[in-house]
């Protein structure tokens, strides 16, 4: 499984705007093949950055993500909103037993 975190802070007064791309983002990325969960939430510490937590099957299934036209227009639309940089990490993971 791969996990992807990462966040966003939204400029003063844009964060109404980041957030309804990211959750048209997030509700569209449902539904690619291997996406097993893909969230957005407000940090409840800074009402301007949104965190996103993405569980995928595979690598494929995150590049293919990354690879689509909507996800790219994503970014570009978003970039402009943005305070700073945004921030992604991507870990590769296993359920361990109890």
């Amino acid at each position: 499984m791969i996990i992807v975190i990462g966040s966003a802070t939204a400029k003063p007064g844009h964060e109404d705007a980041v957030r309804d791309l990211s959750l048209m983002h997030v509700q569209r990325s449902r539904e690619e093949p291997g996406c097993i969960a893909h969230n957005v939430s407000v940090d409840s510490e800074n009402a301007a950055r949104f965190v996103f937590v993405e569980y995928w099957a595979d690598m494929p299934a995150l590049k293919a993500h990354f690879a689509l036209a909507a996800s790219q227009g994503f970014v570009r639309d978003l970039r402009p909103l943005l305070a700073e940089n945004p921030d992604m990490k991507i870990f590769k993971a296993a359920p361990l037993k109890p």
